[in-house]
């Protein structure tokens, strides 16, 4: 059924001039800025009422909606479980339940004196039956007992002690991505400890089992604090062991894969400064070992008193690996192990006792190297599909000699590989279940590519059934992204099936901005360069219609977050060259954003936007900014979704840019706005949920482009 405006007039939020200077003096009138309230009730009607016309639009495909949904629910093996991961005596591992929303987080002994997970029984290293668990199985965190009368649920953090008795646990219950950090008993399951309401993402134990360390936000939502929590002391004894003072760093934390180290980062996009406590030593002060400098970024690991130093210090924009002595790490006694190769961007590197693996992307494609750690010597896996993407998996202990990896393709179902090192045997533990019968040869997977309006070639993936003729008479949706350096790989999607199926072109556009062709790539997309991002979606859409992919007249585009932005920087470049659009939680007001310092996020994004206090910059986000950019013109049918405690990209962005394309646009086409009233970021937390939003937008994307 065509998608058609509801009888229910779209909402018209009411126009309120304001003032806003730019930082130029420039004065313009922002008539939608006071949906920025949050505490005026009218918002909250306002937002209310969005919702009200969203779910009329979608009402007449609500057998549709149901049918996407069934259909993602039918494949997926909902009483499923993970490769369970070997760390010291125990394999933990999650499970889920057909009906429950969310995992079961479960361990079980390891066999005695098995240290490594390619000696494990069968009985031990495959997945276990979910339907009938193990008798020695431990639940250790039931995440649907916690969520039980919640309307939000996510663990941000689930630390585990070194002697794996207790671990510390941080709950977020409304999606604003502050958590209430505890610690629990894991025999027990009973609280501890109560550590404090306004922790961020992470914790790590030190080797006393006693003493962690974990992360504290400011009022900007920024990891500013590491504390140190001691068991027993009271509440708001914990002594900072670091606070971080200029509102462009975020701390971290983590362990060295060979456990000596508890690792303290403090970072910028474009900054890494480290600090280093032994994992034996808890009261030890931080000791730095790489300090921040301007544009010099650096991963830290150590085996055998060397620190390996993954860096573009020197020039390497594609980064290489450096050793250092321990006790002295200045440059001037590195010693290179793997040196800059321009093109090979080196994204990862993973120190074990007697090997190393190093991520690498070239040519738009992920690869997984095996190399000694003394020379750095080593050959790619081979595994098979162009258009494919690998990572390293789980695999806990440093003296393992068996590799876990993932890998997959936008026809190949996800698989858990664990390599021997030693002998070059690859076992298949797991591949991702895909229900009603998935036939991989009845889809098709390839590579092309678009020239940009500057001559940049863009890598574009595509996926369709094999069945349907590229004669430019397919409907076509095109994903994109294009922002901190972040890839969009071709992995597989069982609920992308329901579009395929029903004669749908799926495709990926790589655009610049993203990491996918190396450093360089998200370079020509940032800063002053972000206007590429836009123009390369331009030439992927023109690209694929050119090509026979994509009927020109039935395409769509989606995007979230910064993708977001992408999507509506580009409709406001070429409003007529797509159908239809979804954008999802979209970050659209990027002047006001970015000029409010005040607001979560802003100062740490210079890196990526620009500064608007230099004019330069101002000039260049006032060019492209989605909502000062809307203009009278032929908007597609839009979709839009927002959370109203997002700390990310606060729910007034989309909920501005909608107003502004309703008076804007010239289509007759409808644009809807759903806001998720007690959610973040991500969207509604439980799987069921997260399953029902994708039908929904499944279902406007197939009603739009008239696709039955």
């Amino acid at each position: 059924m065509p998608l058609v405006p509801p009888d229910l007039a779209a909402p018209a939020a009411p126009r309120r001039p304001h003032a806003v200077t730019r930082a130029d003096g420039t004065v313009v009138d922002d008539p939608w800025h006071w949906l920025r309230d949050r505490e005026d009730p009218a918002v909250r009607a306002h937002l209310e009422v969005e919702n009200a016309y969203a779910a009329a639009l979608l009402a007449p495909q609500a057998d549709l909606v149901e049918a996407l949904f069934e259909g993602i629910r039918g494949r997926v093996e909902e009483t499923d479980a993970s490769v369970p991961v070997l760390d010291g005596p125990w394999l933990y591992y999650t499970r889920t339940r057909e009906g429950l929303a969310y995992p079961i987080h479960c361990r079980r002994p390891a066999p005695a004196g098995v240290t490594d997970p390619g000696d494990l029984p069968d009985t031990h290293r495959l997945p276990v039956d979910p339907l009938a668990p193990p008798d020695d199985e431990v639940v250790i965190l039931d995440a649907n007992a916690e969520a039980e009368g919640l309307p939000y649920f996510s663990l941000g953090t689930f630390a585990v002690s070194q002697d794996h008795r207790l671990a510390v646990v941080g709950i977020d219950v409304d999606g604003s991505e502050e958590f209430r950090l505890v610690v629990r008993d894991l025999a027990t399951g009973e609280v501890v400890e109560e550590v404090t309401d306004r922790a961020s993402y992470g914790a790590v134990w030190f080797d006393d089992h006693r003493t962690f360390l974990y992360l504290v936000a400011d009022e900007a939502w920024r990891p500013y604090q590491v504390r140190r929590h001691r068991l027993g002391d009271p509440a708001g004894a914990d002594e900072v062991v670091m606070e971080e003072p200029d509102e462009r760093f975020w701390l971290g934390l983590g362990r060295t894969r060979d456990d000596r180290f508890v690792a303290i980062h403090a970072g910028t996009k474009l900054v890494d400064e480290w600090h280093l406590v032994p994992a034996d030593a808890p009261d030890t002060a931080p000791r730095c070992v790489v300090p921040r400098a301007l544009g010099v970024e650096a991963d830290v690991e150590h085996r055998d008193g060397r620190l390996y130093l993954h860096t573009n210090h020197g020039g390497a924009t594609d980064f290489r690996l450096v050793t250092a002595p321990l006790d002295d790490p200045d440059p001037a006694r590195w010693t290179e192990l793997v040196p800059h190769r321009p093109g090979v961007r080196l994204e990862g590197v993973e120190v074990f006792a007697d090997h190393l693996v190093l991520e690498e992307r070239t040519g738009g494609r992920t690869q997984v190297r095996l190399c000694d750690p003394d020379t750095g010597a080593g050959e790619v896996l081979e595994l098979g599909e162009e258009a494919s993407v690998v990572g390293l998996g789980s695999v806990a202990a440093f003296a393992a000699r068996t590799l876990r990896f993932g890998y997959g393709s936008m026809t190949t179902p996800g698989r858990v590989i664990d390599l021997d090192t030693a002998t070059g045997e690859r076992r298949v533990l797991k591949q991702q279940p895909v229900r009603g019968g998935y036939d991989r040869d009845a889809y098709t997977t390839f590579r092309t590519w678009a020239t940009s309006h500057d001559g940049a070639e863009v890598p574009v993936s595509v996926v369709h059934r094999a069945d349907v003729a590229l004669d430019g008479t397919a409907p076509c949706l095109v994903y994109a992204y294009g922002a901190y350096e972040h890839s969009i790989d071709p992995v597989f999607s069982a609920g992308r099936l329901n579009l395929l199926e029903r004669g749908v072109v799926f495709a990926v556009a790589h655009v610049r901005g993203g990491g996918e062709m190396g450093r360089a790539w998200w370079e020509q997309g940032r800063l002053a360069a972000k206007a590429n991002t836009f123009h390369d979606l331009v030439a992927c859409a023109e690209h694929l219609a050119a090509i026979g992919a994509a009927d020109a007249t039935r395409m769509a585009v989606r995007g979230g977050s910064a993708g977001g932005l992408t999507v509506g920087a580009t409709l406001n470049l070429r409003p007529d060259l797509f159908a239809a659009a979804v954008a999802e939680v979209p970050f659209v007001d990027v002047v006001n954003t970015m000029s409010d310092a005040t607001l979560p996020l802003t100062v740490t994004e210079y890196d990526e936007w620009g500064d608007p206090t230099d004019l330069a910059f101002l000039d260049v986000i006032r060019a492209y900014s989605p909502y000062d950019n809307v203009r009278p013109g032929p908007y597609p049918a839009l979709y839009v979704t927002a959370g109203l405690n997002d700390p990310r990209v606060q729910y007034w962005e989309p909920a501005k840019w909608v107003a502004a394309l309703r008076a804007a646009t010239t289509s007759g086409r409808p644009i809807a706005l759903e806001t998720e009233l007690e959610a973040g970021h991500g969207g509604r937390s439980g799987r069921y949920d997260a399953w029902r939003d994708e039908a929904k937008v499944q279902a406007f994307v197939l009603a739009a482009l008239g696709v039955a």
